[in-house]
């Protein structure tokens, strides 16, 4: 007797509520989920083996569509076609169709958008644009990502490996990027073309060979004295931006975006959030004695929201104010960031403090991620004593042993002082002695 089909009906499939599945004959089922949730099925055997096909929600697909995709299913069989399988080949014909649709521009716009709020700041995104506008989209811009080659990838490479080498490594990685998440979503197949290791590191120079890598242009840190008495005498906020900088040597953002409710001043300590720092960690920064009267200076002009204001209300000061000032205050190449580098190099070459403990006060990355996952702390009190030295170095004309406290008395040990020549004139400091306690 034939099996019989056509079982169910549009009111049947809407009254079902129990769960189990419900045979509409031929292999098609409706099948009712403990939730309650309905979807369509199909059953076959291949190879004596059962097997199970999904063929849709019953919100997305209604009885009919159901009844004629499980008609196609059994068509494939009578063909000694799997029906799974087919499916998936269908699937990866359409994503190789997109991929001959979906250009570079395209893909590289919702990269970015789909990976900016993971990164540090806006400006990151903004860079990842401007690069990619410049550079790239003219000759990858309207292709198709799938018929991106190597010899492509060189023609946006070549005109300014040598000439910007920095520039070129930064778009090179870039498109690297763009074109493994093509890969990943299955619109091209391979090699990234625009890989480096064992593929363009046989074609172009390593870019340490074509010029050495240009740092931010620090001042000498036996100038910052001085440098830090011309400063004091400044009113303007980009002038006590600048001073907490220095005597913090935090980044530029991170003193700009700097609000009140991460100053303790009772603790001595600025608490910057893991969503303002590079490396989306919580840094605590111990503050001096002259750090903090900084901050109650700025107090004093209102509790409003950012610690220094810049001219537009509500808005924090302009990292183009700080830069400007420190131009007309000391003309040249000096930067803001370079302070940072000032005082690692104080730290290396002046102090007795670890590297590490220099390292973590720059917010930087302190050994292996081994060791990483084993250092709990911070090394905050470590930290704070060497910030108190560096802004007693900074702020004390002449400057006393970076471990002797001004009110101790003089020792037979204590360092003899070294002139430091500058631009405006002699600075006097001292080398650590031998009877200087590491930290």
């Amino acid at each position: 007797m034939p099996r019989r089909v056509s079982r169910l009906s549009v009111p049947s499939v809407r009254a079902a509520n129990k769960p189990g599945a419900y045979a509409d004959g031929a292999g098609l089922y409706l099948r009712v989920s403990k939730w309650g949730t309905k979807s369509w099925g199909f059953r076959f055997s291949l190879d004596g083996k059962p097997r199970w096909m999904g063929l849709g929600s019953v919100n997305n697909v209604s009885l009919a569509r159901a009844r004629d995709k499980a008609h196609h299913c059994r068509t494939l069989l009578s063909e000694g076609i799997d029906p799974i399988d087919h499916r998936r080949a269908e699937k990866s014909r359409r994503r190789l169709e997109a991929a001959r649709t979906t250009t570079f521009r395209e893909l590289a716009e919702d990269y970015i958008a789909r990976n900016k709020s993971g990164w540090s700041n806006e400006k990151h995104a903004a860079q990842w644009s401007s690069t990619l506008e410049t550079y790239a989209h003219p000759v990858l811009g309207k292709l198709a990502v799938g018929e991106i080659e190597t010899a492509l990838v060189m023609r946006v490479l070549e005109p300014i490996w040598t000439s910007k080498p920095e520039t070129a490594m930064r778009v090179r990685q870039r498109i690297e990027a763009i074109l493994d998440a093509a890969r990943v979503m299955g619109y091209r197949e391979g090699e990234n073309p625009a890989r480096w290791r064992g593929h363009l590191d046989k074609l172009l120079p390593r870019r340490e060979k074509v010029r050495r890598v240009k740092h931010h242009a620090a001042m000498p840190y036996p100038a910052l004295p001085e440098f830090m008495q011309r400063l004091k005498g400044e009113s303007s906020i980009s002038a006590s931006a600048l001073r907490f900088l220095i005597l913090t040597a935090a980044r530029t953002t991170e003193v700009l975006l700097a609000t009140w409710d991460e100053m303790d001043l009772e603790a001595g300590v600025w608490v910057i959030p893991a969503d303002r720092m590079k490396a989306r960690k919580e840094h605590r920064v111990p503050l001096s004695a002259d750090a903090q009267d900084i901050i109650r200076a700025m107090r004093d002009l209102g509790r409003n929201g950012y610690v220094f204001l810049g001219s537009r209300k509500g808005a924090p000061l302009s990292n183009m104010t700080m830069l400007q000032f420190v131009r007309r205050m000391e003309p040249g190449s000096v930067t803001v960031h370079g302070f940072r580098s000032s005082f690692r190099d104080w730290a290396a070459e002046r102090s007795s403090y670890p590297a590490e403990v220099a390292k973590m006060a720059l917010a930087h990355a302190v050994g292996d991620k081994v060791e990483a996952a084993y250092r709990r702390g911070d090394l905050f009190e470590k930290r704070k004593r060497m910030m108190d030295d560096w802004a007693r170095f900074c702020l004390e004309q002449r400057n006393v042993g970076l471990h002797q406290h001004a009110r101790e008395p003089p020792s037979a040990l204590s360092p003899q002082p070294v002139s430091h020549r500058t631009t405006r004139g002699r600075v006097m400091g001292y080398w650590p002695s031998a009877a200087s306690e590491p930290h």
